[in-house]
């Protein structure tokens, strides 16, 4: 019995520490579950086999119940970035985005926008930053 105790909290506390998003959680549950069973269960084996079937069940119950967190692919706080060089017409370039270097598209594919131009980042897709000219947009 003390032997779940111990893992159970183990597991506990390490959710604390590396958040898994309930996982180790569970399987701490799931030994202290295990732990108040296991005066009834005497065998080892059979033990650690109930403390993964209810570890799976509690995780499979956690995941269900929990939002899921909503994936953002559009920038919303600074939205002009600078470029650092040229982008071609349809190919990849850099611009300078929040002090750093990004990996940037143009939006209209037949634009060619000039090195050290202000742009508007419209959207983000992976670690590609979307932009258009600061003079399209403004007219």
């Amino acid at each position: 019995m003390s032997i779940w105790l111990i893992i159970g909290i183990l597991l506990c506390l390490s959710e604390l520490v590396f958040p898994t998003a309930f996982v180790e959680l569970m399987m701490g549950l799931s030994a202290f579950i295990v732990a108040l069973l296991s005066g009834v269960i005497g065998t080892l084996w059979l033990q650690v086999v109930l403390w993964l079937v209810i570890s799976v069940l509690l995780i499979f119950i956690s995941q269900r119940l929990l939002p899921k967190p909503r994936r953002r692919t559009k920038i919303q706080d600074a939205v002009i970035a600078e470029t650092i060089s040229e982008i071609q017409p349809g190919q990849p370039g850099r611009v300078l985005y929040e002090g750093n270097s990004w990996r940037a598209r143009c939006d209209d594919e037949k634009l060619y926008i000039n090195a050290h131009e202000p742009v508007y980042i419209v959207r983000r897709e992976g670690t590609t930053l979307i932009v258009m000219p600061q003079n399209v947009l403004n007219g």
